[in-house]
């Protein structure tokens, strides 16, 4: 067994796995593992610049991190950065503040490689145990980017596009500095506007119609999940693996769309940094399904950071 550390800094949260992994048997046995919502992507897709608040914000969750990760004993670690440190122009800043908290520098990975990563996070436990069609479609919705990858046991194609949850509200439903609330029809007729044209794209290098299983990773599915299973709080044991019908995602991603924000906020297993977010992340899941004619999702807790903590291992 080795114990690794696996940090992955998206546009809207950084996480942390410390795990014992064993190659050999394929098992990871979990030690902590733990979110924040930074929202480092603040504003990116507008200024192309990290925010000073928002590094501050990453930097304090590297502090909690490096502490979790000298407790536990971490052998290796690996700092995975995604969609907003690749677009910034002053992305150095964040390298340098990451270096000095956690001695490690963040690899500002491509989107083909974090496709790659989530893909093997999804999928290493699923191979044979569940009896999924083949092959699958592990569709990872992030903040700033989607990742969409084909494969049976290894990727066959992989393409990202900057769908992301954060990207599309803040694109489309902020106006005046504020979250429209709820949005008017035709600011989410833009945002399906968005979608549909990123899937073109996907579907030019990746066959995602051939998909026998959809598995959706990451908050914004995971969250639409916890909804379907009317859990009266966060359960990522009950939420990992569930099969959520096509008719049910659409059904809360209508709800979601037209709640204020004081209505999302009550649902018991939201997460306050997902509030304002929440129903473009839905919206970028339902429709993807409708592209595919998939008639469910299969949720997945297991993701990019486990796909990380493998390459470690």
């Amino acid at each position: 067994m080795s114990r690794v550390a696996a940090v992955d800094c998206g546009t809207n949260s950084i996480r942390l796995l410390v795990a014992d992994a064993d190659p050999a048997t394929g098992r990871i046995d979990e030690l902590d593992r733990r979110m924040r919502i930074v929202r480092l992507g603040q504003g990116v897709d507008r200024t192309g610049r990290l925010a000073p608040e928002a590094l501050e914000r990453t930097f304090a969750a590297c502090r909690e991190y490096a502490e979790v990760i000298g407790g536990l004993g971490a052998e290796r670690v690996r700092f995975v950065a995604t969609s907003a440190s690749r677009d910034a122009e002053n992305r150095e800043e964040f390298v340098r503040g990451v270096v000095g908290i956690l001695g490690v520098e963040p690899e500002v990975i491509s989107g083909d490689q974090e496709a790659e990563f989530s893909f093997t996070g999804a999928t290493k436990e699923l191979i044979d145990r569940q009896g999924l069609a083949r092959p699958y479609l592990v569709v990872d919705i992030g903040g700033g980017s989607t990742e969409f990858v084909v494969g049976d046991g290894q990727v066959r194609a992989a393409r990202s596009v900057d769908i992301g949850c954060v990207r599309m509200t803040e694109r489309h439903l902020v106006v005046d500095g504020r979250i429209s609330d709820p949005p008017a029809p035709g600011r989410i007729a833009a945002i399906r506007a968005d979608i549909e044209r990123a899937l073109d794209l996907v579907e030019e290098t990746v066959p995602i119609r051939e998909a026998g299983s959809l598995i959706g990773l990451a908050g914004s599915v995971t969250t639409v999940a916890g909804i379907a299973l009317g859990l009266p709080e966060y359960d990522s044991a009950a939420i990992h693996h569930a099969r959520v019908p096509l008719e049910q995602v659409r059904a809360i991603t209508d709800k979601l769309i037209g709640s204020t924000h004081a209505e999302r906020a009550a649902i018991p297993v939201m997460h306050e940094g997902r509030v304002d977010v929440i129903a473009s992340g839905a919206l970028v899941l339902l429709t993807i399904m409708e592209r595919i004619g998939a008639r469910e999702v299969v949720v997945s807790e297991h993701d990019i950071l486990d796909g990380i903590a493998w390459s470690i291992a």
